[in-house]
């Protein structure tokens, strides 16, 4: 494959990867990232781009975890091995599909943390100004811990994705998957409140409901100042990134007795496996309970 072949299969399979996988834009550049890497280590060492040996596969990984890659991005990197190979062999350019047993570092099932109920009511009752930052930080934080939003669903929603009314709000998850989640009263009010200091505030908003202070929507790294600094204010030792939240929303839905695979849908989770976790989350939460309170513990 010379590098005018190289450079066009890289743009069919970016084109693949939009289009057809349904992947995000950061996730298909990571893609087409690792695929062009592996063609320009194949080139310099006279591998066949086209049908690499497993054992040069293998080695191309090896060289990649010598020069420090971690295990995360070892995995995505077979997963994008996989996926471009695959593509070619769709194509009818390629017999079979040279990675397809091709396998990364074993995933570390570490447990994440999440909030306790007393921690997660300190934190939702930070923002307790009239600001309009607070009121927003109030909506958001209650969006978060009523839906088990990922931060990108929270800061990509729109006015109209929220249905105050009914009590609904609509997203878009991983490959653009839809998914309804239901908003207890509580949040409601919060996004109610808000959405009147929005209006008030600016006349030619962004699209997003979550606007900061010059009316454009905020960025992640905006969002998670402001989260930090809230969890300062309610007196939370540990670190705080709004993914906790998402794990906090179903660890106490399971806690409550929720089922998994509602559980499951409400989070957007492809696969029941992902959710499982926080059944093990609970069942640490309560042997941890059980060691403090127990006279033999």
């Amino acid at each position: 494959m010379s590098d005018g072949e190289g450079e066009a299969a890289l743009a069919e399979f970016g084109r693949y990867l939009s289009l057809e996988r349904g992947l995000s834009p950061r996730t298909a550049e990571a893609y087409l990232g690792d695929a062009e890497r592996f063609l320009k280590w194949a080139r310099g060492r006279g591998v066949s781009e086209r049908t690499p040996p497993r054992s040069e596969l293998d080695e191309f990984l090896w060289s990649e975890r010598r020069r420090g890659l971690r295990p995360a991005s070892l995995r995505r990197l077979v997963g994008s091995l996989r996926a471009f190979f695959a593509y070619q062999a769709i194509e009818g350019r390629l017999a079979e599909n040279p990675a397809e047993s091709l396998r990364g570092p074993r995933r570390d099932r570490r447990l994440p943390r999440f909030l306790t109920t007393n921690e997660a009511a300190r934190l939702l009752a930070a923002p307790d100004s009239d600001s309009y930052d607070d009121a927003r930080d109030r909506a958001a934080l209650e969006l978060l811990y009523a839906a088990g939003l990922r931060v990108g669903e929270l800061l990509a929603l729109t006015p109209e994705d929220i249905n105050l009314q009914e009590g609904w709000l609509k997203t878009r998850g991983k490959g653009g998957k839809e998914r309804m989640v239901p908003l207890h009263a509580r949040a409601v009010a919060a996004v109610r409140a808000y959405a009147r200091e929005r209006e008030r505030r600016f006349k030619s908003p962004g699209p997003e409901l979550l606007l900061g202070r010059r009316g454009r929507g905020l960025s992640r790294a905006q969002f998670w100042r402001r989260l930090r600094a809230l969890g300062a204010r309610a007196g939370i030792a540990q670190p705080l990134h709004p993914h906790l939240l998402r794990h906090t929303f179903a660890t106490h839905l399971l806690a409550g007795g929720a089922d998994l695979r509602a559980v499951q849908e409400l989070l957007g989770h492809a696969d029941l496996s992902t959710t499982q976790i926080y059944t093990h989350l609970d069942a640490a939460a309560l042997k941890s309970l059980h060691a403090k309170h127990h006279p033999r513990g």
